[in-house]
């Protein structure tokens, strides 16, 4: 069911105009690794029509154990993260999947936070859990802001 408000409330949600397909960002705490492992098994056909870009161990995975192709950038304990900040204020990534494990402690929990505020500011659908990123791939809206871009 989409929203009543259609894709008037994400209008200024655009992707870059330069690349055919959406790019999306997958990133995993190693707590919840085995989760998108089932998850992008589960999901492999609908991940691969993304360009995927994931931080370290969390791109391994998913190109080794998964069999998608994924650009990989430096581990999140390593600066991945902010990567992944920055090319979100660029532009450059249209979604994002971290998949967070609220129960342990992070050394690099700026970093973090640093990436979820960028997301919301600058308004990029972002999905913290398996439940919302099932949406987040399911949803029709993703195909109505590809073809308004």
């Amino acid at each position: 069911m989409l929203s009543q408000y259609g894709t008037a409330m994400l209008s200024n949600v655009m992707f870059a105009p330069h690349r055919d397909r959406a790019r999306l960002a997958i990133i995993a705490h190693d707590g919840k690794k085995a989760d998108l492992v089932a998850f992008a098994t589960f999901n492999r056909d609908r991940l691969a029509e993304y360009e995927l870009v994931a931080t370290g161990a969390t791109g391994d995975l998913l190109r080794d154990k998964v069999g998608l192709e994924v650009e990989a950038v430096t581990p999140g304990p390593h600066g991945g993260d902010v990567q992944i900040a920055s090319r979100v204020v660029e532009g450059e990534v249209d979604a994002v999947i971290f998949l967070v494990d609220p129960l342990d402690k992070h050394p690099h929990d700026p970093d973090i936070q640093t990436l979820l505020r960028i997301c919301n500011v600058r308004n990029v659908p972002l999905a913290t859990n398996i439940a919302t990123a099932d949406v987040l791939i399911s949803s029709p809206l993703f195909e109505r802001l590809r073809a308004a871009s």
